[in-house]
Order: C-alpha cells, then sequence, then structure tokens
C-alpha cells in the first residue's frame, strides 16, 4: 500500500531514517536513558526525539550538541533536534 501511496511511501522513508538516527546515536545516550526515547517525526532539517519523562528529555537536552555533531559527521542533513516528552495518554 505504501508503495503505491506517494504520501504514505515518503512517511514511512522519513520514519525509517528517524528510527536509523536514533540508532546512529544510540551510543552517545547514557544507556539508562535510551529506553525512555523514542525516534520521533523528521520535520525538514528539524529531527524530533520522544522522551518518557521531563528528566529524560532534560538530559538529552544537554546532550544534543554532542548527538548534532555526531550525525553530522555521519552525513545526516540536521540544523536541529527537538526534545518531545510524549504525555502518559500518548503512549
Amino acid at each position: 500500500a505504501t508503495e503505491q501511496a506517494p504520501t504514505l511511501s515518503r512517511l514511512a522513508e522519513l520514519a525509517s531514517e528517524s528510527r536509523r538516527r536514533l540508532h546512529a546515536v544510540e551510543s552517545l545516550i547514557p544507556p539508562h536513558l535510551r529506553q525512555s526515547l523514542s525516534a520521533g517525526p523528521i520535520d525538514g532539517l528539524e529531527w524530533c526525539l520522544l522522551a518518557n519523562n521531563n528528566a529524560a528529555a532534560a538530559k538529552v537536552r544537554q546532550l544534543s550538541p554532542s548527538l548534532l555533531a555526531h550525525l553530522r559527521s555521519k552525513g545526516c542533513e540536521i540544523d536541529s533536534i527537538r526534545i518531545k516528552v510524549q504525555s502518559a495518554s500518548s503512549h
């Protein structure tokens, strides 16, 4: 279905790219935080990481400059990382 619908195909491609980005920076994220994060949407040159709680979001915000640098060194076109806290109802 996604191959026949260009919009769905593009969304699937972006979701896959977002997961690849998270995997690429995983080694820079402390092990105890990894399970609190998930790959979020890509909007142009901005990538969103989803955090389960405010504490995880705050720590990842501190790491975001090194995450950005790492992604850029891997050839990723990215200008910013947005960290969004998922509400309990969005799980």
